[in-house]
């Protein structure tokens, strides 16, 4: 099966939209979405609304940490971060909301487990930042490959049955085998606010039959969705940012 892996959209519609077009071309089967549909950008109705309907047609979505701030204000996020979620509220509808609130953690699947951040505790949304975070991912499950996002950065690490971590980054439209006799961690790139210095949106395809990930990148209009983060009076960086990747 063909399944498209896509994260931190953060209502950026320009580049989910440019993301879900070129994932179809490439004849998915699956849409596995792993949160932060909201937060950042200016378009968190028709994000959402998308994300529903693909979740209606059959695709998973997993919670991340701005879906789940969006109703609950404890959630600890920085001030631009905070005014961007305190924005999106006013945005969503009730219906909307009540979709992210219930949204689960965690997804597992093929032998696969899916989640937004590290693992070990989904819910207290840690990053997956370096080797000792990606081993303590690994380490709390079983499954063969752990995905997530929430770091805004693609990376691959990897564990053998002595407890030996190998880490890279991964290179855009190169297929990587995630070979048996290992535990793999995939963090996934940020379709919606790239910070890996690369600006084009980022998500995944993943091959369950051939045991293969290949990460993707999509050009958009970044201009078009910086000149709406503006329009709606937000936090002028989370505009200029996206043109950077950083």
């Amino acid at each position: 099966m063909r399944v498209a892996l896509l994260t931190d959209i953060h209502a950026n519609r320009q580049a989910f939209a440019a993301c879900l077009a070129c994932a179809r071309a490439e004849g998915t089967e699956q849409f596995v979405l792993l949160g932060d549909y909201v937060g950042y950008g200016a378009d968190p109705d028709w994000c959402v609304s998308t994300v529903m309907d693909l979740v209606a047609a059959g695709a998973v979505a997993l919670q991340g940490n701005h879906d789940c701030a969006v109703g609950n204000p404890r959630v600890q996020m920085n001030s631009e971060a905070r005014a961007a979620i305190e924005w999106t509220r006013s945005q969503l509808g009730r219906e909307q909301r009540s979709f992210l609130a219930e949204l689960p953690l965690t997804f597992e699947d093929w032998g696969l487990l899916f989640v937004h951040a590290d693992a070990s505790r989904p819910g207290n949304w840690n990053y997956v930042l370096d080797a000792g975070d990606a081993a303590r991912s690994i380490q709390a499950t079983t499954a063969h490959v752990t995905f997530c996002g929430h770091v805004h950065r693609p990376a691959l690490y990897s564990m053998s049955t002595t407890g030996k971590l190998t880490t890279f980054t991964p290179t855009s439209d190169v297929p990587i085998q995630l070979l048996q006799g290992r535990q793999w961690l995939a963090v996934l790139g940020s379709v919606g606010q790239p910070r890996d210095g690369n600006p084009a949106a980022s998500y995944a395809m993943l091959d369950t039959t051939r045991r293969e990930i290949t990460y993707r990148r999509a050009p958009y209009d970044i201009e078009s969705a910086a000149n709406c983060i503006r329009a709606q009076g937000l936090p002028p960086w989370l505009a200029d940012r996206l043109a950077v990747g950083r």
